[in-house]
């Protein structure tokens, strides 16, 4: 059965961090209509002082996320003593579990610095797993020809070549596709899966129905997605198994109920967050947007 387009989202622009320009292609205000997912920024400018502030360190709890960078570089480091640099075609896959504090600071690039976050939410039993942290370099992540289609395999499998994550907590695919223009490519897709693509350069149809750049289609169930590249078109595909559970959001951390999140709260107040670490973080100031 073929999907179909039941929603169209426009990425707005946004102001995150400590004052990063960024557009929120999906957020709070959607859930939980693209459930296991639940955030996709699209960060990217050619001018510093759109990104410099960076994210300074801030905690999370009960969720994963998950950062490509399409060019540009981004420094990281957290509470379990991981730190390095997020390059071009790079993918930080980072679990919070019971909790972690990190900062993510984009570095000065000569060029488009550009790329995305995606928050995947973890279901109940696993919101206070140990945190872990995956740095994938972009040699990691195969890259393969599928049809007309050009295809960066970040998570899930395609023509039995696997994504560099293995053990995922919530089944996900993440693609990132070019499409030639004129030509058609058709997706098999995991029915009963929340599935969504976002289109971030071109122009072309997604199951029959127009879509611009910096545009989110979220789809209907089925088996398979036709889409049609009137340019060259780039896009992004996720899709996922939904957890069909209660959410509770507050900023950088999501529990399934309200006295959970506020007892989250609590203890980043108290000094308690932190279950796991192997550093100390070295300041007690981070932001919680």
């Amino acid at each position: 059965m073929q999907r179909t387009v039941k929603e169209i989202l426009q990425a707005k622009p946004t102001l995150e961090g400590a004052g990063v320009r960024l557009k929120r292609i999906f957020g709070y205000y959607h859930i939980p209509r693209l459930d296991p997912f639940l955030l996709l920024d699209h960060f990217g400018s050619q001018n510093s002082e759109d990104y410099i502030l960076g994210f300074p360190w801030h905690p999370h709890r009960g969720i994963e996320t998950v950062t490509y960078m399409l060019t540009g570089e981004v420094e990281h480091g957290d509470s379990l003593g991981n730190k390095g640099v997020i390059r071009s075609g790079d993918v930080q896959w980072m679990t919070a579990g019971s909790g972690i504090i990190h900062q993510e600071m984009p570095q000065i690039y000569n060029g488009f610095l550009q790329g995305f976050q995606l928050w995947v939410n973890l279901p109940a039993k696993q919101k206070m797993m140990n945190p872990r942290y995956r740095g994938l370099i972009n040699d990691d992540i195969p890259t393969i020809e599928h049809q007309d289609a050009t295809i960066k395999i970040i998570a899930g499998t395609i023509d039995d070549v696997h994504g560099p994550v293995q053990d995922l907590i919530v089944d996900v695919e993440y693609f990132d596709i070019t499409i030639p223009a004129g030509k058609t490519f058709i997706c098999r897709t995991k029915k009963g899966y929340t599935t969504a693509t976002y289109i971030r350069e071109g122009k072309g149809d997604v199951a029959n129905h127009k879509i611009e750049p910096q545009q989110c289609a979220l789809l209907t169930d089925g088996d398979s997605l036709t889409i049609n590249a009137q340019d060259t078109l780039r896009l992004l595909f996720i899709s996922g198994k939904p957890l069909h559970e209660p959410i509770a959001w507050g900023g950088p951390i999501v529990m399934n109920t309200q006295k959970q999140l506020d007892h989250a709260f609590q203890e980043l107040e108290v000094g308690t967050f932190i279950k796991q670490s192997k550093t100390v973080k070295p300041s007690t100031e981070f932001y919680t947007q």
